[in-house]
């Protein structure tokens, strides 16, 4: 696939998560409970990811595979999926959800840039140059204007 495929695709996943955050928000909101709709979302997102899985895999892992995976990749991932889900559904009905999103983007992208510069997680190392710098800046004041009332 080649980059301007693979951009687009990124950018529709954006789309779907500022999506599914207003959708699972009211959820929260009707529930009266944010992490309830986090249960509610993680189970259907359950019950989907297993039938695309069920659709395309080709092959599983075999068990010496699943052995070498450290067992704090199988949890902290999932842990932290609740936590930034939970918060977007409690805040977004709190701030709106042009606020939420572009604050939560904003952690995003200083921590992929702080974590790519170190190497964290386990990822390729890039380091932060002046053109990133400049770049998170740029997005800073973007988010200012975005949310001046």
């Amino acid at each position: 696939m080649n980059q301007t495929s693979l951009s687009v695709l990124a950018i529709l996943g954006g789309v779907f998560l500022a999506a599914q955050g207003g959708l699972n928000s009211n959820l929260g909101v009707l529930l009266k409970n944010p992490l309830l709709a986090s249960v509610v979302a993680f189970f259907s997102s359950t019950v989907f990811a297993t039938a695309f899985v069920l659709i395309s895999v080709k092959s599983s892992p075999n068990l010496a595979d699943l052995k070498q995976i450290p067992i704090y990749l199988w949890f902290t991932g999932g842990l932290f999926s609740v936590l930034g889900i939970s918060l977007y559904y409690y805040t977004i009905p709190k701030l709106g959800i042009s606020t939420m999103i572009s604050l939560g983007l904003f952690g995003q992208i200083a921590f992929s840039i702080i974590a790519g510069h170190f190497g964290w997680l386990n990822l390729p190392m890039e380091p932060i140059t002046f053109k990133r710098g400049l770049g998170l800046i740029i997005m800073m004041s973007g988010i200012i204007l975005i949310n001046i009332k």
